[in-house]
């Protein structure tokens, strides 16, 4: 059974985005150091909480999922805990356990900074899609008109809270805030702590090309700034803040996807001939037309 303060940290882990797996003994024959329903959690850094038993059954366990969070696969495994089994690794308890691991894998995330009507815009649309948003503004009143679905943290300088964290290849650095002196501390911020696997920020070519010039001087490297995303979002004639956000969440997706964005139709095309049965569903809606 899963205890209240087990369940309380996994929800906590997962809020957070603490790469993290759920290990369950599914099942137990003879004897076996702990019952059907003991679990216990491993992190990606091999911190472990509550436990499956211990001593080497428990490591090997632990192994595996740590191999499962990396491949993002759920595994169902057997564990002979005594002598003369083809597997067995010296336990001599008498029974077998089979554990279930469930790496606890989450959507992708944006974090968000700023508060004002473009990053309103993509936190609506991002929660819309169902991605774990988090919003980083210093005013609380623009975070409180945020939809229910976005994580708020108020802090005075996104800077701080980006030099903080240890940064995904599945986390988005997406900088919309209300001036260029705010943006560029987040920006250099993020340069200086990478790992995540998209940085943005939004502003007009001149804005982009000041703050690139100051952090340049700053010792930024070239091959650094060549990964920004700047000015963000894919060219579709964006100028309101809804169409900024369709812009920007789709070259988001996609970088996060490692994906060439693409017109569906080119990509048809390209194959060659299509199906008959898609030929003919072409056809059926040209002549609704």
């Amino acid at each position: 059974m899963m205890t209240d303060a087990l369940l309380d940290e996994l929800v906590a882990a997962r809020q957070a985005r603490k790469p993290c797996a759920l290990l369950t003994v599914a099942a137990t024959k003879g004897s076996v150091p702990r019952a059907a329903g003991a679990k216990m959690l491993v992190y990606l850094n091999g911190l472990t909480s509550g436990t499956i038993g211990g001593g080497k059954f428990e490591a090997l366990a632990i192994e595996d999922a740590l191999a499962c969070l990396r491949e993002k696969r759920t595994l169902l495994k057997t564990f002979p805990l005594r002598e003369g089994e083809t597997d067995s690794f010296g336990a001599i308890c008498g029974g077998e356990a089979t554990i279930l691991v469930e790496p606890q894998v989450l959507r992708e995330a944006l974090f968000v900074v700023g508060a004002g009507h473009c990053a309103q815009a993509i936190v609506r649309l991002a929660v819309e899609c169902g991605l774990f948003v988090q919003a980083i503004e210093d005013r609380t009143e623009l975070l409180d008109a945020l939809p229910a679905g976005a994580a708020r943290v108020t802090a005075a300088r996104a800077a701080e809270f980006i030099a903080s964290r240890q940064w995904l290849p599945d986390e988005a650095i997406v900088i919309v805030s209300r001036n260029y002196e705010l943006d560029r501390d987040a920006l250099a911020s993020a340069l200086r702590n990478p790992g995540a696997g998209y940085i943005g920020m939004i502003g007009s070519t001149r804005k982009v090309r000041h703050v690139f010039a100051q952090l340049r001087a700053e010792g930024v490297t070239e091959e650094s700034l060549a990964e920004v995303h700047a000015p963000l979002g894919l060219d579709i004639g964006a100028d309101a803040p809804s169409e900024i956000a369709v812009s920007a969440l789709a070259e988001i997706l996609a970088v996060l996807r490692k994906k060439r964005p693409e017109s569906l139709r080119n990509r048809m095309n390209n194959t060659g001939a299509t199906s008959p049965s898609l030929e003919e569903g072409i056809k059926g809606v040209r002549s609704a037309i």
